[in-house]
């Protein structure tokens, strides 16, 4: 059985770039590839909930999260998902969910970039999860935050604690 699980929701994490027309879209996760870049040893199940960018989430797609983190047998839990509303999700699940490590994490860049920060932020992010204690936080770019002491600064493009 595996000790952790990741649900998948899009976000700059996963999309694509389509050269003819210039556009951004998404076709299905990324995580298999990068867990296989990543040498990644632990044992896991990858869920895709949606392949969607964070702006576009809805209320109905956060319950759609919250749900499935609720039914996940583990009890820990990565969460990959857009970075402009990811703070919103996590105070969403950080309200209602209990008995779960729940870390949530994305990218400014998408992974097939190849200068993506995704990469980095799937690992902290999986190593976070495994010793963390439960609740529900952000992990970007080698930084962790509680659910409900978090932003994210548009400006510079990055996330802080909102505790400063």
């Amino acid at each position: 059985m595996p000790s952790l699980r990741i649900l998948a929701t899009g976000g700059t994490f996963d999309k694509e770039y389509d050269e003819l027309t210039g556009r951004l879209f998404f076709r299905k996760t990324h995580l298999p590839e990068m867990l296989g870049l990543g040498r990644c040893r632990l044992r896991l199940a990858v869920q895709t909930l949606m392949m969607i960018d964070s702006l576009d989430m809805t209320a109905a797609d956060r319950l759609k999260i919250l749900r499935a983190a609720k039914r996940a047998p583990e009890k820990r839990l990565v969460i990959t998902h857009g970075t402009d509303t990811m703070t919103e999700t996590a105070r969403l699940l950080g309200q209602k969910l209990r008995g779960k490590t729940v870390v949530l994490t994305g990218a400014m860049v998408p992974y097939k970039f190849g200068s993506s920060d995704g990469l980095f932020n799937l690992g902290s992010a999986l190593s976070f999860a495994q010793v963390l204690p439960e609740g529900v936080y952000v992990a970007m770019n080698g930084r962790l935050f509680d659910w409900d002491a978090v932003r994210k600064d548009r400006k510079r493009g990055v996330f802080e604690s909102s505790r400063d």
